[in-house]
C-alpha cells in the first residue's frame, strides 16, 4: 500500500480519506492514533489487520463535539456528564453503555463503546472535517510501544494504512485514562495522566485501577489483556533500594552472557553512567516528564541495539500508577536490585 504523507494543513484531505473508508494516522495529545470512520465496519476491521491487533480488544471512539454521543451510546449517567465537563477536551475516556448503531468489531464483542473527545487541535479539526466519529486505537504495531512522534508511525505503519499526518512530538506521551462508567461507582480500567486524585476532586467515589482479567474473558477497556508496549530486548526492572553497585552488579551479569545493556533510568541515576547506552527518563521529581519519556526511550534503545534494558521501579501513587501500568505491561521479568529474580 502506498501511504500518503500529510501536513497538519492538509486536514481535508485526510477527512475524505476518513469517509472514504481509508485508514489515517494523525496526532493526538497522549500518543498518535491510527483513525477509520467508526460506523464503517470494513475500515475498523482493517484498523485490526493494520496494527496485527487481537479482534477481542476494543477500540476508543474519538469525537469532536459532545453532540456526537447521541450516535453512539445509549445514555449518559450523572457521572460521566461531570467527568466530561471537568476534563474534556483531554486525556480521559470514558466506557458507556453502546448504541445499537454501534457495530460489534469496534467494541471487541461487548455491549460498551469507550469514548473521548482529544485537545489535539489537529485530532480535533480532523474529526470536525471528517464528519464522523472516528475509531481509533495507538498507532503502532501491536505490542509494540506507543508512538509519540511521527518517527515512530512510519516506523511501524508506512505502507500499512493509507495516510499519517506528520504532527512531531506529542506533548503527554502516555494514553488516556479509561473510566468505566456503566456502573454505580466509576472504575479506572486503565490509568493516565488524569489521576484517581484528580478524579475524586469531581466525583465522591472511584474505584481504582482493577486488575488484569481472566485469559479467556473479553477486556473492556484497551491495555488489559495482552502484554503491550514491548521493546524488542528485553526489558527487566530492578526493585528496592537501587544504587549504583546494585545496578553495575546486573550490568555485569548480563554482559557476562554477550549481550549488550541499555540503562532507561531518571536523570540523577544515569548520571553515575557516563559511557552506559542510555536514555533519559529525566528527573526523578517531574513523574510528568518521565512518562512522557517512557516509550520513547523503549523505541530509542531498541534503536541502538539493546538486547537487555534496565529499568527502575517507581511508587505507585500519582501518575507512578500510570508510569508503573505501562512498564509492567512491557517486562521480561523483575528484580531486586540487591538480590535474586523475582520472576
Amino acid at each position: 500500500m502506498q501511504t500518503q504523507i500529510l501536513k497538519t494543513t492538509e486536514i481535508e484531505k485526510a477527512a475524505e480519506i476518513l469517509r472514504k473508508g481509508g485508514l489515517v494516522v494523525f496526532p493526538t495529545e497522549t500518543v498518535y492514533g491510527l483513525g477509520a470512520n467508526a460506523f464503517d465496519e470494513g475500515a475498523v476491521r482493517n484498523i485490526y489487520n493494520a496494527k496485527g491487533r487481537p479482534s477481542d480488544n476494543p477500540l476508543i471512539v474519538h469525537i469532536g463535539a459532545l453532540e456526537d454521543l447521541e450516535m453512539l451510546v445509549e445514555e449518559v449517567p450523572e457521572m460521566a456528564l461531570r467527568l466530561m465537563e471537568a476534563f474534556w477536551p483531554g486525556p480521559l475516556t470514558l466506557v458507556l453503555r453502546k448504541s445499537p448503531k454501534i457495530g460489534f468489531s469496534l467494541t471487541g464483542g461487548l455491549g460498551t463503546v469507550a469514548v473521548r473527545m482529544p485537545s489535539n487541535s489537529v485530532a480535533l479539526a480532523l474529526i470536525r472535517a471528517a464528519g464522523v466519529p472516528v475509531a481509533a486505537p495507538s498507532a503502532n504495531l501491536s505490542g509494540r510501544p506507543s508512538p509519540t512522534r511521527d518517527a515512530h508511525v512510519l516506523d511501524d505503519l508506512e505502507g500499512r494504512v493509507d495516510a499519517i499526518i506528520l504532527g512531531g512530538e506529542v506533548t503527554m506521551g502516555l494514553e488516556s485514562t479509561v473510566v468505566d462508567c456503566t456502573g454505580e461507582i466509576p472504575t479506572i480500567l486503565r490509568p493516565g495522566f488524569i489521576t484517581r486524585e484528580d478524579l475524586l476532586e469531581v466525583l465522591p467515589q472511584v474505584h481504582g485501577v482493577t486488575g488484569d482479567i481472566h485469559p479467556g474473558a473479553a477486556p473492556p477497556s484497551p491495555g488489559m489483556k495482552y502484554r503491550h508496549y514491548a521493546p524488542r530486548g528485553e526489558l527487566v526492572m530492578l526493585r528496592g533500594s537501587l544504587t549504583k553497585e546494585g545496578i553495575e552488579k546486573w550490568i555485569r551479569v548480563y554482559e557476562a552472557q554477550g549481550r549488550r545493556v541499555g540503562l532507561m533510568m531518571t536523570t540523577e541515576m544515569l548520571q553515575e553512567f557516563p559511557r552506559a547506552m542510555g536514555c533519559d527518563l529525566g528527573e526523578e521529581e517531574n513523574l510528568s516528564g518521565v512518562a512522557a519519556r517512557v516509550f520513547e526511550c523503549l523505541r530509542q534503545l531498541d534503536n541502538l541495539g539493546a538486547e537487555v534494558i534496565l529499568t527502575r521501579s517507581f511508587p505507585k501513587k500519582g501518575l507512578g500508577v500510570a508510569i508503573m501500568n505501562r512498564l509492567e505491561k512491557a517486562l521480561s521479568r523483575t528484580i531486586e536490585a540487591e538480590g535474586g529474580e523475582n520472576q
